[in-house]
């Protein structure tokens, strides 16, 4: 019982405490509900409206009637205003893009200077400006209804030509948009020619190693076993002027022991022919070693010899030579190295430039070089011979000195395109018209040559030149000024030329040709050959001698 009394006497006091804490919940709520009345119906007379009203308490429910007061047309009025104000921008946008596009279309140029003219003049009229923008007085409702009538007759207007003449706009910007890729293309399709032919350029006139790597084991070979690698003695066949003689002046053995093989294979009788090669000092040991080691078959005859050998070949008689001593001449032939080769159709090689000058001008010395000869054919080294060429002894020239196939057509390999026709010298001694020959696969007549003393011609020419002034440096040009009148055309089939260069070549023509000749930077036996061609040349490398195994042609 006791217990009991006790429960209940403290379930009263928890029943009190609940109603004394909702009392005072209702008297709070009851005090922030009077605070909040009087602070939204007091306001203070003495506070002047020009002020800068603040952003709490009674200032800002001042304020915020004080808008309410406000006249709500000059809301209107605004908004009319900048409606105008947007298409007067929309209008000149479109203006600015006709002028942009070159577009023909004066007429829409004026008719949107007119249009966006029409929009301003209306705000500038004196009745608007009295009765809507300088007053501070109320609106007059019927010139806003005025103003805005006439401000949606001209956005009608203004939208009407804008749909009209939109289709035109979009297929002009289009057009234009399409020139600017086609022009950005273009750009970038020059610097990726430029970069590749630089790339290619560099590629070309290195030494690869595989080519250095060949003629340091030969030249080593020669040393181990100087006794093995002596000399022969001169062959009279050497002489012998009723034998077909070749010429070759190179410095690449595997390029020559191409050149030789092919013309061997192919020959239907190889004991009558007899191969001059002309070489550098530098590469003579290891030339020597190579026929050697893998002896020219078919019974024909082999000569090896430097430049050097030939003592005649100095700067008192060989302009070239003397040139290239000068000081001069040799700093505008460093500086000019990587145009002119580029430009070479003879298609220079990288070597030391009194080499590399001397061995590329070489074949202008053949009757001095074969006194005894009457006829010798000229090959260079990154030609193939496909086919029995002793039909070119018995071409007649007709007395000329040079026998080539001819390479013009159209307006393209003329003389114009390789002599300097405003020097008045070349304009008054040579046609730039004239049609320009292959150099490469030449027959010359040794005897012709003699008496119509070619030599001497070149001489005077290469002495003209010392400027430059006449051609850039190179080969060709100064060989077509050379036998300008004394060259005979053969026929076509004797000798193609571009497989260093043009993939378009047809495997027919090539396979109708005597001599292919891989003349441009992509030599075959560079990693940037013409895979379409290259085992034409392959075929002929001899892969079964033991230094071309060793030093990974990769062929």
């Amino acid at each position: 019982m006791a217990v009991a009394m006790r429960g209940g006497r403290g379930g009263g006091s928890g029943f009190r405490s609940f109603f004394s804490f909702r009392i005072f919940i209702s008297a709070m709520f009851s005090l922030l509900f009077i605070a909040t009345l009087s602070v939204l119906f007091t306001t203070n007379p003495n506070t002047p409206q020009d002020d800068v009203l603040p952003m709490t308490g009674n200032a800002y429910v001042h304020r915020t009637f004080l808008a309410l007061k406000s006249d709500p047309l000059r809301t209107r009025v605004d908004l009319i205003h900048q409606q105008a104000k947007d298409h007067i921008t929309l209008v000149n946008a479109y203006a600015a893009y006709a002028r942009k596009l070159k577009l023909d279309i004066s007429k829409q140029l004026k008719m949107f200077d007119e249009l966006a003219r029409n929009f301003s003049d209306i705000s500038v009229k004196p009745n608007y400006q009295t009765s809507l923008f300088e007053s501070d007085g109320p609106i007059d409702e019927d010139v806003l209804r005025q103003f805005e009538k006439e401000v949606k007759d001209r956005v009608k207007i203004t939208r009407m030509m804008i749909v009209e003449k939109k289709e035109n706009y979009d297929n002009q910007l289009k057009i234009q948009k399409l020139k600017d890729t086609i022009f950005a293309v273009h750009e970038s399709l020059l610097k990726a020619k430029k970069n590749g032919a630089s790339a290619s350029l560099i590629s070309a006139k290195s030494v690869p190693k595989s080519l250095h790597c060949l003629a340091m084991r030969l030249m080593g070979e020669k040393i181990s076993n100087p006794e093995k690698y002596r000399d022969d003695g001169p062959k009279p066949e050497f002489e012998d002027p009723s034998l077909y003689h070749y010429a070759i002046f190179s410095d690449n053995v595997i390029a020559v022991s191409v050149v030789v093989r092919s013309v061997v294979k192919n020959a239907a009788e190889p004991w009558k022919h007899v191969i001059h090669i002309v070489t550098n000092r530098m590469n003579v040991a290891a030339m020597k070693v190579w026929f050697k080691i893998r002896p020219v078959e078919g019974g024909a005859f082999l000569e090896v010899k430097a430049v050097e050998e030939f003592t005649f070949l100095n700067s008192s008689y060989v302009p070239v030579l003397r040139q290239l001593e000068s000081a001069k001449m040799h700093k505008l032939y460093l500086g000019n190295q990587a145009e002119n080769t580029t430009n070479d159709a003879h298609g220079m090689k990288f070597r030391n430039p009194m080499h590399l000058s001397m061995l590329d001008h070489l074949h202008f010395y053949l009757p001095e070089i074969y006194p005894k000869l009457n006829k010798i054919l000229y090959l260079d080294d990154d030609v193939v011979v496909q086919k029995d060429l002793t039909g070119l002894w018995k071409i007649d020239l007709d007395g000329k000195v040079n026998g080539a196939v001819e390479t013009c057509f159209g307006s393209f390999h003329r003389y114009s395109q390789y002599l300097n026709f405003s020097h008045p010298l070349i304009k008054e001694s040579f046609n730039p018209k004239a049609c320009a020959w292959a150099f490469g696969m030449n027959i010359f007549n040794l005897d012709a040559w003699r008496y119509e003393k070619s030599t001497d011609q070149y001489h005077y020419w290469q002495n003209m030149n010392e400027d430059q002034s006449v051609w850039k440096k190179g080969t060709l040009a100064p060989t077509l000024i050379t036998f300008y009148s004394t060259t005979k055309s053969l026929d076509k089939s004797w000798h193609v030329l571009g497989l260093g260069y043009n993939p378009s070549i047809s495997i027919d023509e090539i396979n109708n040709t005597a001599v292919i000749h891989y003349n441009g930077n992509m030599k075959p036996w560079l990693d940037i050959a013409l895979n379409q061609y290259k085992n034409l040349w392959t075929k002929y490398v001899d892969n079964d001698m033991e230094f071309v195994q060793m030093c990974n042609f990769g062929l």
